[in-house]
C-alpha cells in the first residue's frame, strides 16, 4: 500500500468520524428540541388593506329588515377588489341576504349598530362545489364565503344572523321521515341548510370580533385552507332553540391554524377537527395539521376539543391551551368509526378547567354506528339514488378503515361536576397508544372504563368519585391507576 493511499484512507477515516458525530449531534438536538415549537407558526399574517370605504347602501342595501340586499352587498364587495381593494362596511341597520363572495383584499366590516340577517330561503344560498360532513359533494353556499382568496378581513361588533331555526325545522322533519325507512346515515347530506361562514381554499384570511347567532348548519368551517385566524368570535346558537349540528368551528383538512379568544354556545362541537370521511376522505386525502386553539371557552354544546368522526386524511400537530369547559358535553372528545381509517397524532390540551361536563375524556373509534355507517335499504336502486348516497355507500378495504390514536398529552387539568371521568374504547385491532397524564384533576359521579389502550403515563393524577367506583380497565396492557390516585 502506497502512502499516498495510506493518506487517503486517513482522510476518509477522519471526514467519516466527523460525519458520524455531527449526525449524532443533529439526533440528540433533535430529541431535546421543543416539539411543540411550531406553534408561534399558526395564523394570517399582517395584511395593510387600502384606505377606502365601500357603504354597501351605496350599492343598493337596504337596511329595513325586509328587502333582500344580496345583490347591492355583492356590488359593494366587487367594485372594492375591483378597485384594489378596502373596507366594505353597513350603515345601522338590519340587512337581509343570502350568500355573499368575499374576494381578495377586501376587509369586510360589519360595525356596531349593524345587524347581517340571513335568508330563510335556501333558494337564496346557490350551490357550491364543497365538503360537508366529509363528503364532496354540492351544497349551498354559506352566507359569507370566502373561496380561493387571499388576504381577506372580516371583523365587527355587529351582529351576524344565520336565522337557523327554520333550517333545524327541515333537518328535524326529514329525520322523522329518513329513520324509519333505515336512513338515517344519509339525513345530514339531504338535510341541505346554509353554513355560516366557510373559509374554502384560501389563505391569510382573520375573522375577528363577529357576533354570530342562530347558524342554520355549522357556524365557521375552515376548509382546504392555511394561514387562518379566528379571534375574538362569540357564537350563541341557542337563542330560540337548540339547532342540530349548530357546530361552532370547524377546521376541516386545513393547516397552520389559530383559533382564540372565542366564547362558544351551540347545540354540536364548539371547538371541531375533520379531516374527511370514509371512501371520499381517504381520495381526498388531506390532513388537518399545526392547529392551535387557546384562550376561550365552550359552553354548551357537545364537545370543548372535538377530534373527528371524520379523520381519514390524519389529524396532526394539535395544541389547545387556557380553555373553559362550562357545562359542555365532553372535554377531549376523539371519534371515528371503522369505515374512516387515519391517524391521530400529537394531541396536546393543557391548562384546561371543566364544570359540570358530562365526560372528561371520551374516545370511540365506532363512534355513532346508526351515523357511521352506510347501507341502502333493499328498498332502493343504487343505480338511481343521488350521487352523494353513492359516495357514501362506497366500500373502504378493512385495513384501510381502521383508524389510529396515539401520543395524546393532557397536563394541568381540573375537571369538577363531571357525570364521568373516563370512558376510552379502542379496538381489538388498534389499541390507543401512549396517553400521558401530568397534573390532572378529575371530580366526577363516576370513574368510567379504558379499553384496548397502551402505554399510559400518568404523573400527579387524582380521581374523586361520588360514588367511589374506580376505572374498569380491560385489555389494556401498560394501563393502571394506582389506589393512592383515588381521593376519598
Amino acid at each position: 500500500m502506497t502512502l499516498r493511499t495510506l493518506r487517503q484512507l486517513l482522510i476518509l477515516s477522519i471526514f467519516i468520524i466527523f460525519s458520524c458525530k455531527e449526525t449524532d449531534k443533529k439526533i440528540e438536538s433533535e430529541k431535546t428540541s421543543d416539539p411543540l415549537a411550531w406553534i408561534d407558526k399558526v395564523g394570517a399574517k399582517n395584511v395593510d388593506f387600502q384606505d377606502k370605504t365601500y357603504w354597501v347602501n351605496d350599492f343598493g342595501a337596504k337596511n329595513d329588515s325586509t328587502s333582500l340586499s344580496t345583490e347591492a352587498i355583492q356590488k359593494a364587495i366587487d367594485e372594492c377588489a375591483a378597485n384594489g381593494g378596502g373596507k366594505v362596511s353597513f350603515k345601522p341597520g338590519i340587512y337581509l341576504s343570502g350568500s355573499i363572495f368575499v374576494k381578495k383584499g377586501v376587509h369586510f366590516n360589519i360595525p356596531e349598530g349593524a345587524e347581517l340577517r340571513g335568508s330563510e330561503n335556501i333558494e337564496d344560498y346557490p350551490e357550491i362545489d364543497t365538503r360537508v360532513a366529509g363528503i364532496e359533494m354540492k351544497w349551498p353556499a354559506a352566507l359569507v364565503n370566502v373561496n380561493n382568496q387571499k388576504d381577506v378581513l372580516i371583523d365587527g361588533a355587529g351582529i351576524v344572523n344565520g336565522q337557523g331555526k327554520v333550517f333545524w325545522d327541515y333537518y328535524w322533519n326529514l329525520r322523522k321521515e329518513y329513520e324509519p325507512k333505515g336512513l338515517r346515515w344519509i339525513v345530514d347530506y339531504d338535510a341541505k341548510r346554509p353554513r355560516t361562514i366557510l373559509i374554502s381554499d384560501s389563505e391569510n384570511i382573520t375573522l375577528k370580533e363577529l357576533n354570530i347567532q342562530k347558524a342554520g348548519f355549522w357556524t365557521v368551517q375552515v376548509l382546504y385552507s392555511k394561514y387562518v385566524t379566528v379571534d375574538g368570535l362569540t357564537i350563541r346558537n341557542n337563542i330560540g332553540g337548540h339547532g342540530p349540528s349548530t357546530d361552532g368551528i370547524d377546521i376541516d383538512s386545513s393547516e397552520w391554524i389559530l383559533v382564540e379568544n372565542c366564547d362558544i354556545d351551540c347545540n354540536d362541537d364548539n371547538f371541531c377537527l375533520k379531516a374527511g370521511r370514509d371512501w371520499d376522505g381517504q381520495r381526498v386525502n388531506k390532513p388537518t395539521q399545526y392547529v392551535v386553539i387557546r384562550n376561550s371557552i365552550a359552553r354548551a354544546g357537545s364537545g370543548l376539543f372535538t377530534i373527528g368522526s371524520e379523520t381519514a386524511g390524519d389529524i396532526r400537530h394539535v395544541y389547545a391551551s387556557n380553555i373553559k369547559g362550562l357545562g359542555t358535553k365532553n372535554g377531549l372528545n376523539i371519534k371515528s368509526a371503522i369505515t374512516r381509517g387515519g391517524t391521530v397524532e400529537d394531541v396536546h390540551l393543557e391548562n384546561i378547567e371543566m364544570d359540570s361536563v358530562r365526560t372528561f375524556v371520551e374516545v370511540s373509534m365506532n363512534w355513532n354506528p346508526s351515523y357511521s355507517y352506510s347501507k341502502l335499504p333493499e328498498a332502493y336502486d343504487i343505480d338511481s339514488v343521488p350521487k352523494r348516497w353513492r359516495t357514501l355507500l362506497k366500500e373502504v378495504e378493512p385495513s384501510k378503515g381502521i383508524p389510529t390514536f396515539k401520543n395524546i398529552t393532557l397536563k394541568n387539568i381540573d375537571v369538577s361536576g363531571a357525570k364521568r371521568a373516563i370512558n376510552v374504547n379502542g379496538l381489538e385491532n388498534s389499541y390507543i397508544t401512549d396517553v400521558s397524564m401530568e397534573n390532572v384533576h378529575i371530580q366526577a359521579e363516576t370513574a368510567g372504563q379504558i379499553n384496548y389502550s397502551k402505554n399510559w403515563h400518568l404523573n400527579d393524577v387524582s380521581l374523586k368519585t361520588n360514588d367511589t367506583s374506580k376505572v374498569k380497565i380491560e385489555n389494556s396492557p401498560g394501563v393502571s391507576i394506582a389506589d393512592s390516585l383515588y381521593v376519598k
